[in-house]
């Protein structure tokens, strides 16, 4: 593990606790007669020998000289009052040692004896999800992590402080571990697709840390992934975030993410500048933050729309099977009257040959691609063998309409002719040079 992840979770697992470990009750000795014994305030080893081992391995200023010290006093005294404490201490110092092994293998053993220990679930759902991020049996130590969040939580309501920690450490250390568990569970949800308990989870971890990256990036994500829904303007918001905090090639491809689904939600870019702008310093979205959704005409506003500002002649076939399928009575009747009747060239898609005579073809690039027939063409003569053209090719025609099925849309043209394109003038030839008269 990088050594700054190591120092951000010895801040948030194991400083507390080294800095505010208490000592042992020293052993008492037996109340004169008819005399009550003093209340212990705090744990009390009753056997000197073993706070003699506890306190000389507290009070190592060398990591590897505490390590040494609290592994001795485990393996001599492993059912001492004092266990969870040393396991705490040894969690620290194995930390500063960056000894990941040792670190994760103490947090396990710290759940043994106190399957609540906050500083060792920490550890846990910190170091199995940076072990996920890196590659390392990805599926199942990001399922740890998760659980070891998602139990931390609960852990933080009912949890005692430490014998010893002042509120305002327990308080800071409550802080600190809530990102972390909050982090993994959230991460954990958003890689199983459970998108609401990511946006729970991502969100209370970026509220608790707004520049953690780590985060911030996948809540954009739990926010965008599911599909358009209400809360993707808490995505964009957030994913422009990331873009602000993001550095190096991860900047770019952040910022042409959340650029692209801006302006699919917006209907264009307008505006996303601002919004980068505004991320830079909001780490939340702010009271009322919303941004306009584009919202595309319906089909029947498409062709009123065509109608309007296109002439008909001019229009496509698929404009005119628009119009014709979704139309209001009125424009239906200004195509249709324009059409029915008329020949028109054009150049469809042959979807199938019934007949030399009977083709079906495929006029609109969605039919085309459906390979659906939107047009029941009948020639005015058949086809000469010779000039039968393929299915599955392009064939350019002539054919006057003369009904039409609006749903699914099928158009029926008789009088169909071929248009052939005339074949390319031979190239003149350049006339015989005359030969000179032989001389007599």
């Amino acid at each position: 593990m990088k050594k700054i992840l190591l120092a951000m979770l010895l801040v948030a697992a194991a400083t507390a606790i080294a800095q505010t470990a208490s000592a042992p009750a020293q052993p008492q000795q037996p109340a004169a007669p008819g005399q009550a014994p003093a209340a212990p305030q705090k744990k009390e080893i009753k056997d000197p020998a073993e706070y003699n081992a506890y306190m000389g391995a507290q009070g190592q200023q060398d990591p590897a000289a505490m390590i040494s010290g609290f592994e001795a006093f485990l393996t001599q005294y492993p059912n001492s009052v004092m266990k969870e404490d040393a396991l705490d201490q040894l969690l620290s110092a194995y930390t500063k040692t960056n000894n990941q092994v040792k670190v994760l293998e103490t947090a396990q053993r710290l759940l043994q004896a106190n399957a609540c220990n906050v500083r060792a679930l920490a550890v846990i759902a910190f170091t199995k999800r940076a072990q996920a991020e890196a590659g390392q049996n990805a599926a199942q130590n990001l399922t740890e992590a998760g659980q070891a969040g998602e139990k931390g939580l609960q852990c933080l309501q009912t949890a005692p402080p430490p014998d010893g920690m002042k509120p305002e450490d327990y308080a800071k250390l409550k802080t600190q571990t809530s990102v972390i568990f909050n982090g993994a569970a959230g991460i954990n949800a958003l890689q199983s697709k459970d998108y609401a308990k990511a946006q729970q989870f991502l969100r209370a971890s970026v509220e608790g840390d707004p520049a953690n990256l780590r985060d911030v990036y996948p809540l954009a994500l739990a926010y965008l992934t599911p599909g358009p829904t209400e809360k993707d303007v808490d995505g964009l918001f957030f994913g422009a975030r990331a873009a602000n905090l993001a550095q190096g090639p991860g900047k770019d491809q952040i910022s042409k993410f959340v650029k692209s689904k801006y302006t699919k939600y917006h209907g264009s870019d307008e505006g996303f500048s601002d919004l980068l702008t505004q991320t830079a310093t909001a780490t939340l979205p702010p009271a009322g933050f919303t941004i306009k959704q584009y919202v595309p005409p319906t089909p029947a506003e498409q062709a009123a729309d065509l109608v309007k500002t296109k002439k008909i002649q001019e229009m496509s076939f698929a404009e005119w099977q628009l119009i014709l399928s979704e139309g209001t009575p009125e424009d239906v009747d200004k195509v249709w009257s324009t059409l029915k009747g008329k020949p028109l060239q054009m150049v469809a898609h042959i979807i199938s040959i019934e007949s030399s005579s009977h083709l079906m073809l495929a006029g609109s690039s969605d039919d085309i691609d459906a390979k659906r027939a939107d047009i029941d063409l009948t020639m005015s003569a058949a086809i000469p063998a010779r000039q039968m053209p393929k299915a599955d090719t392009d064939f350019q025609f002539e054919g006057s309409p003369v009904s039409y099925v609006p749903k699914p849309f099928v158009m029926t043209m008789n009088d169909g002719g071929m248009i052939v394109k005339s074949a390319p003038k031979a190239p003149a030839k350049k006339p015989a040079a005359r030969k000179k008269p032989a001389a007599h």
